[in-house]
């Protein structure tokens, strides 16, 4: 096992540092943009959350506009990372991102923060999420927004359909864990389920750019892309009409919605890496 894991998750093929001064300031103003991404959520739980109630007392519309300001605030943030020069966002339409209504949204995840990114781009969404984090200090935002893998699927399934019935999307990271270094890590069936169940189309979404070596799984927090900044390249790809599929078993239609999710995003990571100009890039 210590051996599997090392091939996916070593990091000896990364380029030496150039700038040792430079790289340890990131790492240090990533650690402190964590610990202030977790304040900022105490608050938004303990503050925001309460007031935003207390203007929308029907129950059934907290959840869009408390999601809706999650999203201007976390284009705030991303948008001071910009400023410090951590990351940079390539996006060719934002209208478009905006201007999507009821899909299930699926996407690679080869970093701690493509949620927030795509969050920051589809204001009217929620996401489905890891149940430990309702353990971290994002438990309050979370508990509120959100929906957590550890619930009864039924019930995820419920809540799935009420959101897209009102022109909500949910976003999904089918993998269901982000991206190793090396190799990758088969596509769950959830997403699929969830998709036929609600009745709504798959919009599949490409994360590319360079190396989120620091944003990655089992990472060290004091460590940073050795080379260049953080590059998050996104790109919409071709929705996958779930009509193509309701005529199949739900087993069946399952597996072939998952298989094509994951053959039009690694087909897409395999075109990226043909034009990608930066010094690193990422699995996917």
């Amino acid at each position: 096992m210590k051996k599997e894991f090392y091939e996916l998750y070593n990091h000896d093929d990364i380029p030496k540092i150039k700038n040792f001064f430079g790289y340890h300031l990131c790492c240090l103003i990533k650690v402190l943009s964590i610990v202030f991404f977790g304040v900022g959520a105490v608050f938004l739980a303990l503050f925001a959350f309460p007031v935003i109630r207390l203007f929308n007392l029907k129950k059934n519309e907290f959840g869009i506009v408390a999601r809706s300001y999650i999203s201007h605030t976390f284009r705030n943030f991303l948008g001071f990372f910009d400023f410090l020069g951590i990351s940079k966002l390539n996006v060719e339409d934002k209208q478009a991102y905006k201007n999507i209504h009821s899909k299930i949204i699926v996407a690679n995840h080869p970093s701690l923060i493509d949620f927030v990114y795509i969050m920051s781009l589809v204001p009217n969404s929620t996401c489905i999420v890891r149940g430990g984090l309702t353990k971290t200090p994002l438990a309050g935002v979370i508990k509120q927004a959100y929906i957590t893998n550890t619930s009864n699927f039924d019930d995820i399934c419920d809540e799935c359909k009420k959101l897209t019935d009102k022109g909500c999307n949910v976003i999904i990271f089918p993998a269901g864990t982000r991206t190793p270094r090396h190799g990758y890590v088969k596509y769950k069936k959830g997403a699929a389920r969830i998709a036929l169940y609600t009745d709504c189309d798959i919009l599949p979404l490409f994360i590319g750019g360079s190396d989120k070596y620091g944003l990655g799984k089992h990472d060290p927090l004091w460590s940073y892309n050795h080379v260049e900044r953080y590059y998050f390249d996104f790109k919409i790809l071709p929705e996958i009409p779930i009509a193509d599929y309701k005529t199949l078993p739900e087993a069946i239609a399952a597996k072939h919605l998952t298989d094509k999710m994951e053959e039009v995003i690694k087909a897409a990571g395999d075109e990226f890496k043909k034009t990608w100009t930066g010094k690193t890039i990422n699995n996917y």
